[in-house]
């Protein structure tokens, strides 16, 4: 157990890191993601106060819907990444990074926009791996049949529950919404239909491997969405949001660096602010870095020139060691007919 962003969490279970990312992998893992934030909006102008406020455009999906968006600074910069659930016509839920919940839950009291957190309230499980939905489907069939980005209501024991079709693993899965009273049960019957408990860690890697950015590292208040190959996040027809000037200034000039990945040939894990080298010059810094029980190597996600692109070979300061890598285009694991393979290297 670890603090983490004011929770004590799970970093792992009993059968371990690499263990539990196998699972998600090829059949069914379980996280508990009660950490993360619930904001509540639900009046008759939370539509109009979230388009003012975030990058994506509402106007894309509907009620029933969920929607993966930026929370920017007026430079541009990520000051969070979030998921919105438009649960009904002017009911939404906003889930922010669990650090980020207070900053977010004070940004909408500045713009006098009504809402509640009601994170202590609810507890959020995320199923995640393809062999998710089978599993689920034995204690809920209405929750496992929720599709990608769908959000619907379900019971457990006469509450009422959300499920959407989200998650943070690359894997197919459903995310779970559960009054706090009942979520131990909830809990309980995952494991017991064979759904395996997974921690952190592998919640980590496995994000890193299907090259999702992660709050404090590939986001930032000094990174933006360009600069993270997110611009699908950015609703550039709305007639305004928070940072969209900045962020038109620089989609006319260009940037000067992107988020890429980069593969090792050998198993050292890289870890984030080691620095990229090219011909001698210093091209990039890794910004989340860890060892992929998948493909067997070091992998990184990184900062880098636009200069350099997909397959040019690099060298890594890896623990004072300048070990060679292969810059290539994330994710660095994707998944058909539960066979990994790779993107841009060979299959595994």
């Amino acid at each position: 157990m670890v603090d983490f962003g004011g929770w004590e969490m799970p970093l792992s279970y009993p059968n371990g890191v690499v263990e539990e990312h196998r699972r998600c992998r090829s059949a069914a893992a379980v996280f508990d993601v009660s950490h993360l934030g619930c904001i509540q909006l639900n009046d008759k102008d939370s539509f109009a106060s979230l388009q003012k406020l975030l990058s994506n455009d509402l106007s894309r999906i509907s009620p029933g819907k969920a929607q993966y968006t930026h929370l920017l600074n007026e430079n541009g910069g990520v000051i969070d990444d979030l998921i919105v659930w438009w649960i009904d016509e002017n009911r939404f839920h906003i889930i922010p990074n669990a650090a980020n919940t207070g900053l977010v839950a004070d940004i909408l009291q500045t713009r006098a926009v009504t809402h509640e957190n009601i994170t202590a309230e609810r507890a959020l499980f995320a199923i995640q791996g393809p062999n998710s939905r089978t599993m689920l489907s034995k204690i809920s069939t209405r929750a496992a049949a929720v599709s990608s980005y769908e959000v619907l209501d379900f019971l457990w024991e006469e509450q009422t529950c959300f499920a959407a079709g989200t998650g943070y693993t690359g894997e197919d899965g459903v995310e779970c919404y559960l009054p706090a009273q009942v979520a131990g049960t909830f809990w309980s019957a995952l494991l017991e239909v064979g759904i395996f408990p997974a921690g952190l860690a592998a919640r980590d890697t496995l994000r890193l491997e299907a090259g999702l950015p992660l709050y404090g590292h590939e986001l930032t208040s000094d990174i933006t969405p360009l600069e993270a190959g997110l611009d699908w996040v950015i609703g550039w027809s709305k007639p305004d949001f928070v940072g969209k000037k900045a962020l038109q200034q620089q989609k006319d000039t260009g940037i000067a660096r992107m988020l890429k990945g980069v593969l090792l040939k050998d198993r050292r894990p890289l870890h984030d602010g080691e620095r990229i080298f090219h011909n001698g010059t210093v091209v990039g810094t890794i910004t989340s870095g860890n060892f992929s029980p998948i493909l067997q190597r070091g992998v990184g996600l990184c900062m880098i020139s636009i200069g350099i692109k997909d397959n040019d070979r690099v060298l890594i300061d890896v623990r004072g060691n300048l070990l060679e890598a292969q810059v290539v285009k994330p994710p660095f694991v994707t998944l058909k007919a539960d066979k990994a393979k790779s993107s841009g290297f060979p299959t595994v």
